[in-house]
């Protein structure tokens, strides 16, 4: 095999390098640069499996180690953005009950890095999945949750802005996203075996619509379309499904 071996591999590390960047960022509250190392984190994510596949070089050791990156970009840097979303809405005036009451609100923004935990976990020992997914993949929560401060930063919707500085909606967030790794429900895939139109309708709807939706609504279309990506999923389930690839 050579060379060729290293290079998924390589990609690999690459995204857990862009994970760890992040992190840095996420403990700064400099979101824009979270989300762009989170972005090539995942970019790197799709390509090591794509190559892996690609030059037949999967490996067991693969396997973990993309996992292992995984946790970081898309487990731990979600948790902290989460946390600094929580910190700033739960804004009190200081005192020492609210200081406390400030901190211990925030923590539960790692709820979503414990989740994110678990799924790895079950992801690796779970071959049920080769085509299709079994709750929502990592790297799909991990960009619902950092648009949120991007919608806060570049966001022309007052309302957004007002809902997504609620606390009790930052939690129902948390709450809702940490289920959602681990819930027992079937996502398509977006892998196309044919072109056909009738045997691959609901991924062109899908498609479609989300390009409309990031064409005029920007940063507020991705959350948008990771919700109807779940709901497209469960209103017209894959019978034929396989699950997904070894690959998040």
């Amino acid at each position: 095999m050579g060379f060729k071996k290293y290079i998924p591999n390589a990609l690999t590390m690459g995204n857990l390098l862009s994970g760890c960047i992040a992190v840095l960022f996420a403990v700064q509250d400099q979101m824009e640069y979270v989300a762009f190392f989170v972005a090539l984190g995942i970019f790197f994510d799709f390509f090591d499996g794509f190559f892996a596949r690609l030059l037949k070089v999967q490996s067991e050791v693969g396997l973990q180690l993309d996992s292992l990156a995984d946790m970081v970009t898309s487990g731990v840097v979600p948790g902290v953005v989460m946390y600094q979303l929580l910190l700033d809405a739960t804004d009190i005036p200081w005192g020492a009950s609210a200081d406390a009451y400030h901190f211990n609100i925030a923590y539960l923004g790692f709820m979503v890095t414990l989740a994110s935990a678990y799924r790895l976990a079950k992801f690796n020992v779970d071959d049920r999945q080769t085509h299709s997914f079994i709750g929502l993949p990592t790297p799909a929560n991990t960009l619902f949750i950092i648009s949120i401060p991007l919608i806060l930063i570049y966001g022309e919707y007052a309302f957004a802005k007002a809902v997504f500085t609620n606390p009790y909606v930052l939690i129902g967030i948390v709450i809702a996203s940490s289920y959602m790794l681990n819930a027992e429900i079937h996502l398509f895939a977006l892998k196309f075996k044919t072109w056909d139109f009738g045997k691959n309708k609901v991924r062109y709807v899908f498609i479609f619509t989300s390009i409309l939706l990031i064409i005029f609504l920007q940063y507020l279309a991705i959350p948008l379309v990771i919700v109807l990506y779940v709901l497209l999923s469960l209103i017209f389930p894959d019978k034929g499904i396989k699950y997904a690839p070894k690959n998040e």
